[in-house]
């Protein structure tokens, strides 16, 4: 049986407590929640933190609420209750999309949207949903606070923007008017890693789209941010055809690797495909006429 390496462990009783220990116990120490991402990597190995800072008792981490004009998503808010969240599944269908096809309900209890996000894994739904409806995430630390938008957070494979002593408090997600966004994805079964998926977030207004994000999971290094797309689609009438133009830029922009899940090619096609079908339901569930 696989073991991970020893580790010291403590439970943290406030935030202000967490911070403190992650700056005194340096890069060596690690914030866990749900676990399912670094239990497994440490389990292999991959993962070697020599003290566990369990932030599960801190409720005042789990919310979900909107005010000036964006929504707000504490760290430890479970994969279940953003499910659940009918708020988010109005203002931000793409969320409900992504957790439906995220695992299995046993990870969907207790894995959570900061560890997801922290993970930094270029195969994770998340990234690319928060990606392309440009949030942003506060980071905490012993000097205060910083925000840090998502293009910016995750800097390589499993490598995040969080500095020695921070830790990830909140996700923010502005909120537009005439906004529609939807998250496709391919699997090779129900809860798997994707084989390529995309995020696409659009805001109409008198019938054009004004902005627009648009982000690929599984085909990079990295969450990939399309941005060529995004700007072919901003001021333009939404078409088919302009959808098709779309997909092929994110088919050519990203930049998968052969693995046990498909060739190169395949996935390229995906990433195309997957964008033009994100595309479409976000533009209309813009318009009113797809919840």
């Amino acid at each position: 049986m696989q073991t991970p390496p020893p580790f010291e462990y403590e439970r943290a009783t406030s935030i202000e407590g967490a911070i403190a220990s992650l700056q005194r116990r340096g890069p060596e120490a690690r914030i866990i929640a749900g676990g399912h991402s670094l239990l497994p990597m440490m389990k292999l190995r991959l993962a070697s933190p020599s003290y566990l800072i369990d932030i599960n008792d801190l409720d005042e981490l789990s919310y979900i609420r909107q005010d000036d004009g964006q929504v707000a998503i504490g760290a430890l808010t479970r994969h279940a209750e953003l499910l659940d969240s009918e708020l988010l599944a109005r203002v931000f269908p793409a969320f409900r999309d992504a957790e439906l096809v995220i695992a299995d309900p046993v990870v969907r209890n207790r894995g959570t949207i900061g560890g997801s996000l922290c993970q930094a894994d270029a195969a994770e739904d998340l990234s690319a949903v928060c990606l392309a409806l440009h949030g942003s995430v506060i980071l905490r630390g012993p000097d205060g606070e910083r925000v840090v938008g998502l293009g910016e957070f995750h800097i390589g494979p499993y490598m995040t923007a969080v500095k020695d002593g921070e830790m990830l408090t909140e996700v923010r997600l502005p909120v537009g008017r005439g906004g529609g966004s939807a998250h496709e994805k391919v699997e090779r079964r129900a809860g798997d890693w994707a084989i390529a998926a995309a995020s696409a977030a659009v805001w109409l207004e008198g019938g054009k789209i004004v902005d627009a994000g648009i982000a690929l999971s599984a085909v990079g290094p990295t969450t990939v941010h399309v941005s060529r797309a995004e700007e072919l689609l901003r001021g333009s009438d939404p078409s088919d055809e302009l959808f098709e133009q779309a997909g092929q830029i994110a088919s050519d922009d990203c930049n998968p690797f052969a693995d046990g899940r498909g060739p190169v090619d395949y996935k390229r096609h995906l990433a195309g495909v997957t964008t033009k079908r994100a595309l479409r339901r976000a533009v209309a569930r813009a318009l009113g006429q797809e919840a």
